[in-house]
């Protein structure tokens, strides 16, 4: 166990991933199991969860660092219990194209991440802070959990509560982000030392 421990690092990061999913895919036995197997070894949730988290992060952030982007934050911004000063400091419209900025910056060094794994833990990192401060936001901007007429002692979450809450979803892909481009800076550090 301990040889097949180090010499998996001395293997490169897509052969280490290929060979263990071949043992996964040698060990499925039930139809379920074996697509599981299928998508791990050609790792389709990195790719699907990193593209996802670039375009959403280029796309977000251009639309940030426009009047109607910025006008559309106000509301969340100024009731955030980590940001709300940010627009009372450079206005909503320099807060907004900061805001926009730094969404642009961490979805390029994701993408980076592909050939220089530790950018892509940094703008995974920053997309990570970003999205635990818009999480809270789901707690803290009125009207994001509303009651819905006829149905009583319910709340529902409103059209804005969801907007909100995707990011706590894209907050656990940064982390996956973090652990993904981490294992592949690991290997790469054993390789280089």
């Amino acid at each position: 166990m301990m040889s097949r421990v180090l010499s998996d690092h001395a293997v490169e990061p897509e052969k280490q991933h290929l060979i263990s999913s071949l043992d996964h895919t040698k060990q499925a036995k039930s139809t379920l199991t074996k697509l599981a197997a299928w998508t791990d070894e050609r790792n389709i949730a990195f790719l699907i969860t990193s593209i996802g988290m670039i375009v959403m992060l280029l796309w977000a952030g251009s639309y940030k660092m426009t009047a109607p982007g910025a006008e559309g934050i106000v509301p969340l911004v100024s009731h955030s219990p980590l940001i709300w000063w940010h627009f009372k400091l450079f206005g909503p419209y320099v807060g907004s194209d900061l805001i926009g900025v730094t969404e642009v910056v961490a979805g390029l060094l994701i993408f980076a991440g592909y050939e220089r794994p530790k950018l892509g833990i940094i703008g995974a990192l920053v997309g990570s802070v970003m999205f635990f401060t818009t999480s809270t936001m789901v707690i803290t901007t009125p009207g994001t959990i509303i009651a819905v007429h006829g149905i009583r002692f319910m709340r529902y979450m409103s059209f804005i509560g969801l907007f909100l809450f995707k990011d706590v979803i894209s907050l656990g892909v940064t982390f996956y982000l973090i652990s993904y481009f981490g294992k592949k800076a690991i290997t790469s550090e054993n390789e280089a030392g």
